[in-house]
C-alpha cells in the first residue's frame, strides 16, 4: 500500500500543533532555533539555501526555524522569494520534513518571513 501525500501546507494553519505553542507563535513567543535570511539571493541559490537549511536543522533536533524572504518592492508588495518559498515548502525533499508554516510575528519579520515548524525526524 503506497503512502498517502501529505496535506498540502498552508501558511497560518497551525492544524496538529498544540494549543499552547501555537499561541506562543502567533505572540511571536516561540523560541527560534535557527535562521536563514534569503535577502539578495537568486531564486535558485534561496531554493537550495533552503533544502540545506531545513535539512540541516531537522538532523540536528530543531523545532522552530525562522526564514526571511523580504517584503518584496514589486506594485502588488511581493516578491519573488516571498511567493515561491511557501511553494518549495511543499514540494520533496521538503514537505516531509515541515509540521506547519505561518507567517511571522512583526518583531521577526512579519509578512516578510515565515516559521517553519519541523517534523520530528525518525530514527531507522
Amino acid at each position: 500500500m503506497v503512502p498517502a501525500a501529505p496535506k498540502r501546507l498552508r501558511s497560518g494553519d497551525l492544524t496538529g500543533i498544540d494549543g499552547h505553542r501555537a499561541d506562543r507563535l502567533r505572540r511571536g513567543k516561540e523560541g527560534i532555533e535557527g535562521r536563514l535570511d534569503l535577502h539578495g539571493m537568486r531564486q535558485v541559490e534561496a531554493h537550495d539555501a533552503l533544502i540545506g537549511f531545513v535539512a540541516a536543522a531537522q538532523r540536528a533536533g530543531k523545532k522552530t526555524l525562522l526564514v526571511i524572504t523580504g517584503k518584496g518592492s514589486f506594485s502588488n508588495g511581493d516578491s519573488v522569494l516571498r511567493q515561491n518559498v511557501p511553494v518549495w515548502l511543499n514540494e520533496a525533499p521538503l514537505r516531509g520534513k515541515i509540521l506547519a508554516i505561518t507567517p511571522a510575528h512583526p518583531r521577526d519579520g512579519g509578512s516578510g518571513a515565515l516559521y517553519i515548524i519541523l517534523k520530528r525526524q525518525r530514527e531507522g
